[in-house]
């Protein structure tokens, strides 16, 4: 069991300010993009999770020389289509969906074959979504029903392609950018509304991008083959991670709490519109432009009257890392939340929305899930004084971390199995919930 951490009491009120770690989205964008570029690239605040340190070494044996200091991550690339390695390579993207697939779209003219695997659980996920349209493009690929392990090669012609991303996964739209951005023409991308990291970047870095958004969707066009500059960065922090205190605080009795430099970009605000509409009491402060994207302080304050929501549709995808979360506030709800067509969080590291539904069922909350919705019937008065055990969630480190701050919120004796599934996302997840003086064994 030393792999299980242990939490029999609730947290006690706390007033304190945090820093969250870099954010994992664009610590890993990063990294790829500064691959591209001929010149030297530095960063400060890049995440050190298992996601980001998969990257690097992907990129090691790419052939790009990276250095590691306590302070900062220098790189410096090859240029496009710059990387140099042996034939039949083998790249580990580990857990990250988003390194597994965004790579792929900077491989597509890799003369020489490649091969990329993952771990268990990212051995399960649809790969399929950026096979064919990197297909289009000219690169050829052999797979297991579109899972892992992939083998690409690519191709010197390469061409420009229109494709119609229809799932709203910034994955596949950012894979396509990549692939485009090593494509003579002018590559068209008709995208539904997801989170928009890549194309902040391109624009900072002044690539030849042109953005045109309709109400669903938006049309990106890209034109290929020019030089990427060096790209020097202090990685804003992550609201994914944030989002852990947002709720913790704001379902703690006399609690307040102050997340310093969080990463605001629109398209990932849905946890603050949905969490701000379900009565949780959260503010932002000290709003600035950093190359790009947009940073802020959060406010949250203990929060006693939780509202139920009919949570809108729009908020979906910008919000689709943080409904595990979302869940556990609904619980504390006077009434009836639901949630509506959710079948991509169960393409995650674990099937998420059956997560959610486990995890509400153990504490007691009653609940009705189908394969893209669930209704929570929430209960304000809601204490556990059981033994709860939460395991075989195939290392997800959101269900990991939602369990920890249920466990914080609810009571009852918790055993939470697989600690190590921080390491992905956020290794300093215990650090920071025992500073605001939770007691975990």
């Amino acid at each position: 069991m030393s792999n299980f951490v242990k939490i029999k009491n609730k947290i006690n009120s706390f007033n304190k300010n945090l820093s969250i770690d870099g954010d994992k989205s664009l610590s890993i964008r990063w990294a790829l993009l500064a691959s591209q570029s001929l010149k030297k690239s530095k960063a400060s605040n890049l995440l050190l999770s298992e996601d980001v340190i998969n990257t690097l070494f992907c990129l090691k044996k790419l052939g790009i020389k990276i250095k590691i200091t306590k302070n900062f991550c220098e790189i410096i690339g090859l240029g496009l289509n710059g990387f140099t390695y042996k034939d039949n390579l083998i790249l580990n993207a580990g857990n990250s969906g988003t390194l597994g697939r965004l790579i792929l779209g900077l491989l597509i003219h890799s003369k020489k074959k490649i091969k990329l695997k993952g771990d268990n659980s990212l051995s399960k996920r649809d790969f399929l979504r950026v096979i064919k349209p990197l297909e289009k493009f000219g690169a050829k690929f052999s797979s297991n029903n579109g899972k892992l392990p992939i083998k690409i090669q690519g191709t010197n012609y390469t061409k420009p392609i229109k494709y119609f991303e229809k799932k709203g996964s910034a994955q596949v739209k950012s894979s396509l950018m990549f692939a485009a951005l090593n494509t003579i023409g002018e590559t068209t991308i008709k995208a539904k509304k997801s989170r928009d990291h890549s194309e902040k970047l391109f624009k900072y870095l002044k690539l030849p991008i042109k953005v045109i958004k309709k109400k669903k969707y938006d049309i990106i066009k890209i034109k290929g083959k020019n030089k990427i500059p060096a790209l020097n960065y202090r990685i804003p922090s992550d609201i994914s991670s944030a989002a852990f205190f947002i709720v913790l605080t704001a379902l703690s009795k006399n609690s307040q709490l102050k997340i310093k430099n969080v990463n605001i970009n629109p398209s990932r605000m849905g946890v603050f519109y949905i969490l701000k509409l379900m009565g949780v009491r959260i503010s932002k402060s000290n709003i600035k432009n950093y190359k790009g994207e947009k940073i802020a302080d959060l406010v949250i304050k203990s929060s006693n009257n939780i509202k139920p929501i009919n949570c809108p549709v729009k908020f979906n995808s910008s919000a689709i890392d943080e409904f595990l979360l979302i869940f556990i506030v609904a619980a504390k709800a006077e009434g009836v939340s639901y949630f509506k067509n959710l079948s991509e969080l169960n393409e995650k590291e674990s099937p998420r929305l059956k997560w959610g539904s486990k995890i509400l069922n153990k504490i007691g909350i009653k609940n009705v899930a189908t394969k893209s919705s669930i209704k929570i019937y929430g209960n304000p008065n809601l204490k556990i004084n059981k033994k709860i055990v939460i395991k075989n969630f195939l290392k997800d480190h959101r269900v990991f971390m939602t369990s920890v701050v249920a466990s914080l919120i609810f009571g009852g004796n918790w055993s939470i199995a697989n600690k190590e599934a921080i390491n992905t996302s956020f290794p300093s997840f215990l650090e920071k919930i025992r500073y605001l003086g939770a007691k975990i064994h």
